[in-house]
């Protein structure tokens, strides 16, 4: 039984990297896209 909290604690692990890694991707997308005008300079994420 351990072995099942071993592998949650793994994969919660992995889920909050890849949440990290998302979600600095996206302020660098939402970065570009203001630079081109695409999004207004006022543009605020929720």
């Amino acid at each position: 039984m351990e072995a099942f909290g071993i592998i949650g604690l793994s994969f919660g692990v992995m889920g909050f990297i890849f949440g990290i890694s998302c979600l600095n991707k996206v302020e660098k997308l939402t970065k570009k896209l203001k630079e081109k005008g695409i999004l207004e300079e006022d543009y605020k994420e929720l």
